[in-house]
């Protein structure tokens, strides 16, 4: 029998910080769901720079709340050791040493140790964003009312739609989904996609796990972002995701650009 869906009540982490000419707002929650016991989800909101992180660990076991922790820890202490330095140098090394330490972590462990990651960091300039992104976790972007995904999940079932393998609502794409081709833990030690983006006063960005993306469409996140504070887009995407069955931890970062 279904359980019915926790009811979370977020309170929103809040944020404002100044870069260059803008300055930005920035609001994190996460909520449980229906699904797992305990969030397996992982939530950064800098308290001292425009840096921001959802992390997404696979499965439900010690080897997900490792992985989740470990790339947290791992990638923010990089940022800030880097900082003012900020671009692809950076974000690369502290990917690839969470690459390091999560397949460390877990080597004692006989379960996927694993996880995704979804990076945000602004320049100190406000010129522009880098993200930085392994797994399935997204990024978007709302500026002038057009809502653009800039990410790719790293999945099976994002290629093989992509190449006509399989109708994009067949059952094999759903199976497909599942398969992860790119996560930190990974045998292989993948290499985190790099994206530089302008950043422009009134850009709205949204951060945000499966758990979001999944449960939650197009029109839903486009409508939810144009809320009147990040904390309250957040709010509002929270509980769309539970009254949409709570199949998932939901993990959403909302950031707006003001100018300065």
């Amino acid at each position: 029998m279904r359980l019915r869906p926790r009811r979370d009540q977020p309170v929103p982490q809040v944020r404002r910080h100044l870069a260059g000419r803008v300055e930005l707002e920035i609001a994190g929650g996460s909520v449980v769901g229906d699904r797992y016991p305990a969030n397996f989800d992982v939530l950064h909101v800098d308290e001292e720079l425009p840096f921001v992180t959802v992390v997404d660990g696979m499965g439900s076991g010690e080897g997900s709340r490792l992985a989740g922790a470990t790339a947290t820890a791992t990638v923010v202490a990089g940022i800030r050791a880097a900082w003012p330095e900020v671009g692809a140098g950076p974000l690369r090394a502290a990917t690839a040493e969470a690459q390091t330490r999560v397949r460390a972590v877990g080597a004692p462990l006989h379960e996927l140790t694993g996880c995704t990651l979804t990076a945000l960091v602004a320049e100190p300039d406000g010129g522009q964003v880098w993200l930085a992104q392994l797994g399935d976790s997204r990024a978007y972007r709302m500026r002038d009312g057009l809502l653009e995904l800039l990410t790719v999940d790293h999945t099976a079932a994002w290629l093989g739609v992509l190449h006509g393998w399989y109708a994009a609502d067949s059952p094999e794409a759903e199976r497909a989904r599942y398969q992860l081709l790119r996560y930190l833990g990974h045998p292989e030690r993948p290499d985190a996609d790099l994206l530089a983006v302008p950043l422009r006063a009134g850009d709205t960005w949204l951060l945000c796990t499966d758990g979001v993306s999944d449960q939650v469409d197009y029109h839903g996140l486009r409508g939810h972002l144009a809320a009147a504070t990040p904390a309250q887009a957040v709010r509002d995407l929270l509980a769309a995701t539970l009254d949409a069955g709570g199949d998932d931890n939901a993990t959403a970062v909302v950031l707006r650009a003001h100018p300065r």
